[in-house]
């Protein structure tokens, strides 16, 4: 297989960055992806044209919006820890694996997450501050 032929399974080849935050917005909305992702393009005055322009600029927030199209939107199941390192244009998704449904989200679930990286980002600092622990 050619190099260019392994990335033409990713739902990302192909399709512009404005397809995929239309798709995203008009399926779940600018409130859950704010809730999901913690961009404020989703929060204050939301427009596709506005939050394009800023995740064009931004490289994090755009593979953060990439990734949740993948395995959210698009239910992959998640990259292999070797994939996960690329940007998620660059990864490779093998050919038995397809989209399916989008995942179902809701805002309570996103708090969910949120407390439980929270709760993740405190431990690491503790282990930060205390390397004896």
């Amino acid at each position: 297989m050619s190099e260019q032929n392994s990335y033409l399974n990713n739902p990302l080849h192909g399709v512009g960055l404005a397809q995929v935050l239309t798709e995203l917005v008009e399926h779940y909305g600018f409130e859950i992806l704010h809730a999901y992702l913690g961009l404020n393009c989703f929060k204050t005055k939301p427009s596709i044209a506005s939050s394009v322009k800023f995740l064009k600029k931004t490289d994090w927030a755009r593979e953060k919006l990439e990734s949740f199209y993948l395995y959210q939107y698009k239910n992959l199941p998640k990259a292999d820890d070797i994939q996960f390192e690329l940007p998620p244009r660059e990864r490779i998704v093998p050919k038995h694996q397809t989209p399916k449904k989008p995942a179902e989200l809701s805002f309570e679930d996103a708090e969910r997450l949120r407390q439980k990286k929270a709760e993740k980002t405190r431990a690491r600092n503790a282990n930060i501050n205390d390397p004896w622990g």
